[in-house]
């Protein structure tokens, strides 16, 4: 055993004895198995960020563009799942900068002009992300993109 699963045990004990057992552990690695969250490491350092990122199926969804939400549109929108996930990342990464620069915060919000896939509008409009840096499952800090009342 390492001092790092010496140290993690430790902790687990000193919360059990404060908080009691848990009833139910889902982790992060649950959640990406099984599609609650979407990984997007691969991508991620193109944008500047440097530890694990995953944003919610939410996020993800609002980013799929396929041929059906082209087809929906009165117009050509030139909409790509690869374009939405460049503007919604490269404007994480510059909330992330600006932020960090002010005052530390786990949390960040930010807005991005988007056309909707649902119904036949071809304009974009205001949708808001929340990017959060927070502990993975061995504490590991790790960011997670999710939409307003997402947790």
């Amino acid at each position: 055993m390492s001092d790092d699963d010496n140290v993690i045990n430790l902790q687990r004990k000193r919360m059990e004895a404060f908080w009691g057992e848990p009833i139910s552990v889902y982790t992060r690695a649950q959640a990406l198995d099984d599609g609650t969250l979407c990984d997007l490491t691969p991508i991620a350092p193109r944008y500047g960020f440097k530890i694990p990122m995953a944003c919610t199926s939410g996020v993800w969804h609002a980013l799929e563009w396929n041929e059906q939400d082209e087809a929906r549109k009165d117009n050509a929108t030139g909409q790509s799942t690869e374009g939405r996930l460049h503007d919604v990342l490269s404007l994480a990464g510059l909330a992330a900068r600006e932020a960090a620069q002010k005052e530390p915060t786990s949390t960040v919000y930010f807005d991005v002009l988007m056309v909707p896939r649902s119904g036949s509008v071809s304009v974009a409009l205001n949708q808001q992300f929340i990017l959060v840096v927070g502990p993975g499952d061995q504490g590991e800090p790790v960011l997670t993109l999710m939409l307003p009342g997402e947790d």
